[in-house]
C-alpha cells in the first residue's frame, strides 16, 4: 500500500521516481481504508531531505501511511523557504487534540547546547508528554533520542573526545525484539554526533531495555515495554549522499573533520560512496509501522492508552 502524503510535497516527485508508491490526497479520501496516521516532528534544518528519507521508508511497507508534518512554534527555519512551512506544516496547536498511530521526533544540530538551553526546549517537553497520551508509539532519532532520554528518564548526554561519523556495524543485542525481526547478525548504521548516552545511565534506568548495539558507536536502539518509545541514536534514514554533503560543508569551512569511516571504497573520497545500510533501515522502519503500530493500535485511535512505565526484566 501507497504513503499519503500532501499532493504537492517535494517529496513526492522523487519518490515516485523510485517507484515507490505514493497517493495523492484526492484519490485516498475515495478509499474505505483507515490508514496509519503518523506524525513527523521534523526539527532537522533540511527539512526537504529529511522528509523525502523518512517519507520513502515510510512508504516502502504494504500498509496504508498517512503522513503529516509538524514544526516548532518558536523557531523560524532558516535553510527552507517560508512558503514550504506555511503550505505542508502546521504547529503543535493544530495537532495536540488529535491522537495519532505513530510519532518520528527526528534529529536535530544541537549538541553543543544543553537542553535547557534550546530555544524551544519548554514547546518540546509539552510535545514528549502529550506523545504519552496522544501517539501509540514514538520513534525518537539521534538528538531527538538524546533529548526524550533526557526528558522522560533523566539520561543526560555525554560530549565525545571526536566526532563520531560515518558507517559501523551493529548487532542485534535483544534477539526477541520485534522491532529487529529479520536482521542478520551485522547490520550498519550512519552515525553523525559528538555526544553519546552513557550504557551505565541506561543500564540504571529500570524502564529501557537496550536492543541493538556496537562496539564502536555504543548504544543504538532502546526501548520501553511494548515498545511505546524508542530511542535510535544513529541515522538509518540517511540518504547515499548524506554523509557526503557533511564532509564536504565541514571541509570547505576549513573544520577538522576525517574522512567518514567505512563510507567510501578504501576510505577513498574520490570514489562513490557504499551504501550499505539501506535494508537494514527499510526493515527497522516496516517493523515498526507492522508490528508495533498496527498491529498494536487499536482501531478506534481515540481509543490508545495512556503509556504507562513498565519496569523490565534485564
Amino acid at each position: 500500500m501507497p504513503i499519503k502524503i500532501p499532493n504537492e510535497l517535494p517529496a513526492s516527485k522523487t519518490l515516485r521516481d523510485e517507484n515507490i508508491f505514493v497517493m495523492n490526497e484526492t484519490r485516498a479520501i475515495t478509499q474505505d481504508i483507515r490508514p496509519l496516521n503518523i506524525l513527523v516532528l521534523n526539527l532537522m534544518p533540511t527539512k526537504i531531505e529529511t522528509e523525502t528519507q523518512l517519507a520513502r521508508l515510510l512508504g516502502n511497507t504494504p500498509i496504508q501511511v498517512e503522513l503529516e508534518l509538524m514544526q516548532m512554534k518558536n523557531h523560524r527555519s532558516k535553510n527552507v523557504s517560508q512558503e514550504h512551512m506555511l503550505k505542508f506544516y502546521q504547529t503543535f496547536d493544530a495537532f495536540k487534540h488529535r491522537y495519532f498511530d505513530g510519532m518520528v521526533i527526528t534529529g536535530a544540530p544541537l549538541e553543543h547546547l544543553e537542553f535547557e538551553e534550546v530555544e524551544y526546549w519548554d514547546e518540546l517537553c509539552e510535545i514528549m508528554e502529550w506523545s504519552k497520551t496522544h501517539v501509540h508509539s514514538t520513534f525518537h532519532i539521534c538528538w531527538g533520542a538524546q533529548a526524550g532520554l533526557y526528558y522522560h528518564y533523566g539520561i543526560p548526554k555525554k560530549t565525545m573526545d571526536h566526532k563520531l561519523f560515518g558507517v559501523f556495524p551493529h548487532r542485534v543485542v535483544r534477539k526477541s525484539s520485534i522491532l529487529f525481526r529479520g536482521f542478520d547478525d551485522t547490520f550498519m548504521v550512519p552515525h553523525s554526533r559528538h555526544t553519546y548516552n552513557a550504557r551505565e545511565d541506561i543500564d540504571k534506568c529500570p524502564y529501557l531495555k537496550i536492543l541493538a548495539d556496537s562496539q564502536e558507536a555504543g548504544v543504538y536502539a532502546l526501548a520501553t515495554e511494548g515498545c511505546r518509545q524508542i530511542f535510535i541514536t544513529g541515522h538509518s534514514e540517511y540518504d547515499p549522499r548524506t554523509l557526503e554533503k557533511e564532509y564536504l560543508r565541514d571541509k570547505k569551512k576549513g573544520l577538522p573533520i576525517e574522512v567518514p569511516k567505512n563510507y567510501y571504497p578504501n576510505d577513498d573520497d574520490s570514489k562513490n560512496p557504499m551504501v550499505t545500510w539501506r535494508s537494514g533501515a527499510n526493515l527497522l522502519y516496516s517493523n515498526w509501522l507492522n508490528f508495533i503500530v498496527y498491529q498494536d493500535t487499536p482501531y478506534d485511535i481515540h481509543a490508545i492508552e495512556p503509556f504507562q512505565k513498565i519496569k523490565i526484566q534485564k
